[in-house]
């Protein structure tokens, strides 16, 4: 079976994109078949490529992010996707707000799958600048969601 993983944050140009392909690349290597997407809750990026410095720190980890391309998450995606994962607490509450009642996607935090990491949410490195931190608690938090997969 084939499972369905969509990655929210806000723009959709840093922690979701770099979610996407980590996990990507980890699937890969391990043998896990996984359909993943990633989208922000915001529509300010729609089309563009992920942010250039976390593309470079991707980059340099061995992670290609060059094709993605930025989107707004929609009601659909509730359908779509078996679990969407959320970066932080305001996109969390976000989806929720956004999850028709018929349910659908398991909604979880990303650092759900890390809690030996000691942290409730990715930092966005668009404000910290802390690209290499986030891709650290990414993949963390990647190795822990294809643990349970």
């Amino acid at each position: 079976m084939t499972y369905r993983i969509l990655f929210v944050c806000l723009g959709n140009i840093c922690r979701s994109p770099s979610a996407e392909g980590v996990v990507r690349a980890m699937a890969e290597q391990r043998g896990v078949d996984v359909e993943l997407d990633s989208a922000g809750t915001g529509r300010w990026h729609i089309g563009e490529p992920p942010y250039a410095p976390m593309q470079a720190a991707a980059r340099a980890r061995g992670y290609d992010l060059s094709e993605l391309r930025g989107r707004q998450v929609s009601r659909g995606d509730f359908a779509a996707f078996d679990l969407i994962v959320a970066m932080d607490g305001d996109n969390l509450r976000d989806l929720r707000a956004m999850q028709p009642k018929a349910g659908g996607a398991e909604l979880r935090l990303f650092t759900d799958y890390a809690p030996q990491a000691g942290a409730d949410e990715i930092p966005d490195p668009y404000y910290t600048r802390d690209f290499d931190g986030t891709l650290d608690l990414v993949e963390v938090c990647a190795r822990g969601l294809l643990d349970q997969l």
